[in-house]
């Protein structure tokens, strides 16, 4: 094969036809220095969003001038890639003696053992913009250069040199063309690496081919001025191919008892009704073979376009993404500006006019079609009428699908056009046109004139409602498996990265809704174990009887992990055992006046502040300590203040004696540690047992004083909860801190619990903290749930509450279709495998739709469900210890 490319210098590219371009990368990430990250859309868009995106894509095209190209290639994506993205800033940290791996090893190898060998791809864009020689001078030298490009290989020759003036002129034409294309779609120069990349995608379609995370990162290919002359490297081995159109492949044709079967299986120059072979009219497609293997592309081109279609039904190029493989599209651009489009509009309409005169003649009359095209003419030249910066698109559009074999090639071609053909649009896959299609796919190549039978008029308006240049993401760019995204066809990973949020100054909370059942606490649980096998920490307030976050704690994060039962009263929270100095005294005094019901500025409130302070004084300070103090005044006091001290005595005497305060004053239990960062990675207390008083006692204080004694102490006591997760998130902000409340109605109920969520959403941040919370009701979330950065909705039954859902990750509560996805489509009840779908949203907002995936590791596996009944399967007596490999790692969400 003919390469293409003759010299590279940065982002331009001097083809061997005499043309120039400039190459651009579009929607390219994070820059070199990771410093700025591109907001990419989601799947799911609001509609003020598109139209705005709309805007954007039609001022990129009204822009543009000439004959530029797209590129929509998808870039294969190997497992490792995947891997090296999730151990991203992770920091390896000191194991101890027979303490075994990083335990973030062990999800990295189920991650890969998932991914091995599933077909995996990103979209990646691509603009090649043709300059024009400013000179004649330029003109004959690219001229010269495209006719010696023909003969240097056969003499043995380097291609001829561009000097620096000319390489000089060629990049200020494309800042020119920059300048043009800024306030459109985020773009960068492409590097020369990716050009090459390009043309080795192309080559190796159906095949192992180089992969672009690496091309990203060089610095080879790229030419250099020496002796005031560009210099490049020899691009001939991107050459080593051969090309056949309708080649034979042995697996579909029966060649073993042919004579010389190998060698008509390679050349396919014999008659091939002598081979007993199929005609090669049949055969459309293109066998690429080279030193790696031999590939099969077929290219289909888009013949005709619906005369009208809906906005909601235009995005062809996004819903490419659907199929359940790749496909990479070449979009050839002609922009003719609006007063020649006129021009043509009108010729167009005096030869309608001459038609119709023949056909008055006719016994026949005019046929319907007349009319469609006079008022389809009319109204192009009324929006052409409209605006004199209105361009019209002549494009020429290439979609190209491959395989392994010539079989599944062949499959996915007429799936293709089957499934365009059922949205009223007709692909062709033109036998004897398949590599003059192919080479409009490669950097540098000019149209062939042969495929202008296929160009497609029109507006920009209705030409960028196409889609093609869009590009949609769902998730983090690295961080935590997720799952898969089931927006994409083909297998596309999803990743987040909670923790690494404020460092990219957003908020690391995270608020999940959804009904009974529909997964919210598998995901919290997944979030949460991730937390602290990366290094950082969580903080879990389980409520539920049966302590389904201990258990899930001790066997994801065995002995990294310290349970705090609440009534069952193993360790201390008494706040001046756990805090020292202003810090202790405080929060015991708040408990106490928010346990006993008195204000801290009366007479009882000044006594039981004399109380703490003098207890926090002593050598053993403790909650049991401010009682003996009490009993002592109540003994020497005189006055209010002896009366005062009697009835706190009392009361606290009353509150102490129940056994749900006995792990706050008890002085013999050991207290919590609160040392995160030293004793443990998870801590989780559980409030099983503890009462609270309804929400509506709340407001009216003489309702709340009438409570049962266990509800006012079950409040008191999440208080000092609330103290215990608020001290230990907020202890280290280098470390990150999860805490993670489930079912956040319960918490929230009360004022304390309100205080804790509302200060880790407006705090965290600045703390390295965030909040993993999930309810049953986006409402349930609190008032200031609009401060959560990643959002997730999973199956809500009820359409009220649905639309609420829809409301909280940021999509038209309105729209029916997203309506009946969220009700019925999502997680449907029943169907086996279909478990743990959600919508998500992440800080880009970026809205998709993501399948959770459990990890088949066994200290994860057994104990994250909830569903009754089930029991999880035995670990087969082949599984290693902790810390060995163990095959098999993922399972779908159960």
């Amino acid at each position: 094969m003919r390469v293409p490319i003759r010299h590279i210098a940065g982002h331009l590219v001097w083809s061997t036809q005499g043309s120039v371009w400039a190459v651009y990368r579009l929607h390219p990430g994070p820059d070199v220095e990771g410093r700025r990250e591109e907001t990419v859309q989601g799947t799911y868009v609001p509609a003020a969003v598109r139209d705005e995106q709309l805007a954007r894509v039609t001022h990129l095209v009204r822009s543009l001038s000439g004959a530029p190209r797209l590129y929509g290639m998808c870039a294969q994506v190997d497992a490792g890639e995947v891997a090296l993205r999730m151990i991203e800033g992770i920091e390896p940290a000191e194991q101890a003696a027979g303490a075994g791996r990083h335990p973030w090893v062990e999800n990295v190898e189920a991650t890969l053992d998932l991914l091995d060998g599933q077909e995996m791809h990103r979209r990646t864009l691509w603009l090649a913009v043709p300059l024009q020689a400013e000179t004649a001078g330029f003109e004959v030298s690219a001229s010269f250069g495209a006719a010696w490009a023909e003969v240097a290989p056969m003499l043995g020759m380097r291609p001829a040199p561009v000097s620096r003036r000319e390489v000089s002129a060629y990049r200020e034409q494309a800042s020119r063309v920059e300048a043009a294309l800024a306030g459109g779609v985020v773009f960068r120069p492409a590097r020369a690496a990716e050009i090459v990349w390009m043309v080795q995608h192309a080559l190796h379609r159906g095949l192992a081919e180089p992969l672009l995370a690496e091309a990203e990162a060089s610095e080879l290919y790229g030419g250099q001025i020496r002796d005031g002359v560009l210099r490049s490297p020899s691009y001939a081995d991107l050459g080593q191919v051969r090309l056949q159109e309708g080649g034979i492949d042995p697996g579909l044709e029966d060649t073993g008892e042919l004579k010389d079967a190998g060698r008509v299986a390679r050349s396919g120059r014999r008659a091939w009704w002598r081979l007993k072979g199929s005609s090669p009219l049949g055969r459309r497609w293109l066998q690429v073979e080279s030193d790696t293997g031999v590939g099969y592309q077929a290219q289909l081109a888009l013949a005709e376009c619906p005369p009208a279609v809906s906005q909601d039904a235009a995005d062809l190029f996004a819903q490419l993404e659907m199929l359940d493989f790749p496909v990479d599209y070449t979009v050839d651009l002609t922009l003719v500006p609006a007063e020649k489009a006129r021009a043509q509009v009108r010729r167009k309409k005096n030869e309608l006019i001459d038609q119709a005169d023949q056909y008055d003649a006719r016994p026949t009359g005019m046929p319907a079609s007349l009319t469609e095209a006079a008022r389809d003419l009319g109204e192009l030249d009324a929006r052409l009428s409209r605006t004199s910066v209105e361009v019209e698109v002549q494009s020429v559009t290439v979609l190209t699908v491959w395989g392994a074999t010539a079989a599944v090639c062949d499959a996915r071609a007429r799936a293709l056009a089957a499934l365009l053909g059922g949205a009223d649009y007709r692909a062709v896959r033109p036998a004897g046109l398949q590599e003059a299609l192919f080479a409009m796919g490669l950097p540098g190549v000019v149209r062939p004139g042969v495929v202008r039978e296929f160009t497609q008029h029109q507006i920009s308006e209705d030409w960028a409602l196409g889609g093609a240049f869009t590009v949609s993401e769902v998730g983090d760019p690295s961080g935590m498996f997720l799952g898969i995204d089931l927006d994409c066809g083909t297998t596309r990973p999803v990743m987040i990265n909670v923790a690494d949020a404020p460092k990219v100054d957003a908020s690391a909370s995270m608020g999940i809704v959804g009904d009974l059942g529909a997964g919210k606490s598998v995901l919290q649980k997944l979030i949460a174990e991730a937390v602290w096998a990366r290094g950082g920490c969580a903080i879990c307030i389980d409520r539920t009887p049966v302590r389904e976050w201990a258990a899930f704690a001790r066997s994801a994060a065995a002995g990294r992990v310290q349970v705090v039962d609440a009534a069952q009263a193993e360790v201390s929270i008494d706040p001046l055992r756990m805090f020292d100095g202003p810090e202790g005294r405080h929060y015991a005094l708040s408990y106490l006046t928010l346990q006993l019901g008195i204000g801290p500025m009366s007479t009882s409130g000044e006594v039981l502040h004399h109380a703490v302070e003098q207890a926090a004084a002593g050598d053993a300070p403790s909650m049991h300590r401010v009682l003996e103090v009490l009993e002592e005044m109540a003994r020497s006091g005189a006055g209010k203040r002896q009366d005062a001290a009697a009835t706190l005595a009392g009361l606290v005497g009353v509150v102490a004696g129940n056994s749900l305060a006995a792990m706050v004053f008890d002085p013999a239990l050991p207290p919590v540690r609160l040392d995160a960062s030293s004793a443990c990675d998870m801590i989780v207390i559980t409030t099983a047992g503890l009462r609270l008083p309804p929400k509506a006692a709340f407001d009216k204080p003489e309702v709340l004083h009438q409570q049962p004694l266990e509800a006012l102490i079950g409040r008191a006591v999440l208080y000092l909860i609330a103290a215990i997760a608020r001290q230990t998130a907020f202890e280290d902000p280098g470390r990150f801190t999860a805490v993670v409340l489930d079912e956040l109605y319960w918490l929230t109920s009360s004022a304390e619990g309100t205080a804790l969520v509302h200060e880790i959403l407006h705090d965290g941040r600045k703390h390295g903290a965030g909040l993993l919370a999930g309810s049953h009701d986006a409402e349930e979330l609190g008032p200031d749930r609009g401060l959560m950065a990643y959002r997730a909705l999973a199956r809500t039954a009820d359409r009220e509450r649905a639309r609420r859902g829809l409301v909280f990750v940021g999509l038209d509560p309105q729209d029916s279709e997203l309506l009946r996805l969220v009700t019925t489509g999502l997680s449907p009840v029943g169907q086996k495998g279909r478990q743990g779908e959600f919508l998500l949203t992440c800080p880009r907002q970026n809205t998709g739709r993501v399948k959770v995936c459990i990890p088949r590791i066994p200290r994860i596996a057994t104990s994250i469900t909830t569903t009754p009944g089930s029991r999880p399967s035995p670990a087969p007596p082949s599984v290693p210890v902790t810390g060995e490999a163990v095959p098999g790692r993922w399972e779908e969400h159960v």
